[in-house]
């Protein structure tokens, strides 16, 4: 590090000390806010499987089950084919639905990255209060002294 006649750093040390302490600063708050979204992405991954699994039930098991199911309840305890058809098809659109509740259930859980949040914000606060450092004088000690008398 370059110092000045008087021994302190230039100017151009603060400046470039300055960006590389606002860099890091950065990357801390994009590590923080990945930490944070990658629990709630498993929390997504879970509600969306079971959205999958809702949907998945509900067009591919209606055909087979519901023909299966409505000729067991015409056959075994006579009731009309319509009404086993009726059954049947009430009650996979059940399982379907309590998928669907299970998963926006999960789905209402996600909350957002409040420390990454919080930290971004403090930073922007410490950012916006900051004032310039003064400058040093370039005139000699004898003007400021004449001046200020």
């Amino acid at each position: 590090m370059s110092t000045a006649a008087n021994g302190k750093p230039s100017l151009g040390d603060l400046v470039s000390r300055a960006s590389e302490e606002m860099s890091n600063l950065f990357r801390a708050e994009v590590a923080l806010a990945k930490s944070e979204v990658k629990s709630s992405a498993i929390r997504a991954g879970v509600g969306i499987a079971f959205f999958a699994v809702a949907g998945v039930l509900a067009l591919f098991s209606l055909p087979v089950f519901s023909f299966a199911l409505a000729y067991w309840l015409y056959a075994w305890w006579s009731i009309p084919l319509a009404i086993a058809f009726l059954i049947t098809g009430g009650l996979m659109l059940l399982f379907a639905v309590i998928c669907g509740w299970l998963a926006a259930r999960l789905m209402k859980k996600l909350e957002p990255p409040k420390k990454a949040i919080a930290s971004a914000k403090d930073s922007a606060a410490v950012l916006s209060n900051a004032k310039p450092h003064p400058r040093r004088s370039t005139e000699p000690e004898a003007v400021r002294l004449v001046k200020n008398q």
